[in-house]
């Protein structure tokens, strides 16, 4: 496996920073905000400085009961070949439910959310991750992640789910030591024991990444300091294997550059520290011979099974339905908040503008939308439709607001790019006329 070094998470709004930071080696970008033909300048500058940049997918959903969707594959390949990048990452997690499946409407969660370590879920996921890896040009890493609510009837510890994984399929691992941790506090798992269980040879590289405690729960905010729990898993993680790469994630809320430069020094601190311990060498657990590419016809079951499980539970969370049987109730309650919290702050970056004409005002309609109002289409289109919820339904009083956003909502509903043609510009003019009134 390449040898990265020390990265950071590249973000537009860091991007000088991390031009002029010292020791930087490589760099990950969010895959789905890079565009293949029109990369950024700042990710330019650094590939020509030789600094790997590696695309990190978010919207896969490999972990669903789906199989991948091609064109979505397609795009994380032309990114991996645009940067030259020496592979690419995704999550096990899904991020959409619903459709053909289960007869029922698709569901987007706009957020990462746990697949149950069952047998039926890893058969799928195996599958998945098949498909992925012919369809890359380079090889496929996934990442473990953070969760607020635990599945019934789970058949594995996360260490053993991640082991026959990569035994099954050869696919690499991103390990996050802040998700670790938050399963610790969240699900009560011992980052010990999933590091012990879990094959150390097949980690690509590591993320590190702050958060915060409330109520008991530990959220997983990338917004924060890393605390030193959280460097404590990174020791742990560094006294069984030498990572190939650690990568500081900061998503948001981002400090002076000397900070970050701070975190990144105590990061490779921990990694010599926990190098020189006792346990460095790590016992090769893995070396079983990766199936045949494509997907067993015994995984048909498994994905309407795991398909009605997963519609179940995200329209539990997004559309207000019943809990299903063995959740905890007070844990969905909490990840519901925070999946429309998310959708909030999203739709808020993707449509700054919506923040800014509904004023105070806007979080806690957007809040009020999204409890009866399931994402089905993406932010773009999220943030479209709640425009409407809120023209169309009687949630504005002040005429200077409904004017601000009417136009808002009518220069973006239409053809893109508008239509210059007098038919067209006098049919908005028209719908702009009737709607104020």
């Amino acid at each position: 496996m390449k040898h990265l070094g020390t990265g950071i998470g590249w973000r537009p709004e860091i991007a000088d920073a991390v031009e002029r930071m010292p020791g930087i080696d490589w760099v990950e970008a969010v895959a789905e905000n890079v565009c293949p033909g029109h990369l950024p300048e700042s990710l330019v500058r650094l590939r020509e400085r030789g600094v790997t940049v590696v695309p990190h997918g978010v919207s896969l959903g490999l972990g669903g009961a789906e199989r991948p969707d091609e064109a979505r594959l397609a795009d994380l390949a032309a990114r991996a070949e645009a940067l030259g990048s020496p592979l690419v990452t995704e999550h096990i997690a899904f991020v959409r439910a619903g459709g053909a499946l289960t007869a029922s409407p698709l569901l987007e969660a706009g957020h990462l959310l746990p697949v149950p370590r069952t047998r039926d879920a890893l058969d799928v996921l195996c599958a998945n991750i098949r498909i992925a890896q012919d369809a890359l040009p380079v090889p496929l890493a996934v990442e473990n992640i953070a969760a607020l609510i635990s599945w019934p009837g789970e058949e594995m510890t996360e260490g053993q789910f991640l082991y026959d994984l990569v035994d099954r399929t050869g696919v690499r691992l991103l390990i996050d030591v802040a998700n670790l941790h938050t399963n610790h506090v969240n699900r009560g798992e011992d980052p010990a024991q999933a590091l012990d269980e879990l094959p150390v040879e097949a980690i690509a590289y590591v993320h590190v990444a702050g958060g915060f405690e409330r109520d008991g729960v530990w959220h997983d905010s990338h917004a924060h300091p890393v605390p030193d729990v959280v460097l404590g898993v990174l020791a742990e993680l560094a006294s069984r294997v030498r990572p190939p790469g650690v990568l500081l994630e900061r998503d948001e809320n981002f400090p002076e550059p000397a900070e970050l430069e701070r975190e990144l020094t105590a990061i490779r601190e921990t990694v010599e520290k926990g190098a020189m311990t006792a346990g460095a060498a790590a016992t090769a657990k893995t070396g079983g011979t990766p199936p045949e590419t494509g997907d067993a016809p015994e995984t048909g079951p498994a994905r309407q099974r795991l398909a009605l499980t997963q519609a179940a539970l995200l329209s539990a969370l997004v559309a207000g339905t019943p809990v299903p049987e063995g959740f905890d109730r007070t844990r969905l309650a909490v990840q519901a908040r925070a999946l429309a919290g998310k959708r909030a702050d999203v739709v808020g970056k993707v449509a700054p503008e919506l923040p800014e004409i509904l004023a105070g005002s806007y979080r806690k309609t957007f809040l009020a939308y999204a409890h009866s109002h399931p994402m089905t289409d993406g932010y773009r289109r999220d943030a479209l439709d709640f425009a409407e919820y809120v023209l169309f339904g009687g949630h504005l009083d002040d005429p200077d607001v409904r004017r601000g956003l009417s136009d808002w909502w009518l220069e973006r509903s239409g053809p893109a790019p508008l239509s210059r043609r007098p038919a067209a510009r006098l049919a908005r003019a028209t719908r702009r006329v009737l709607l104020r009134r």
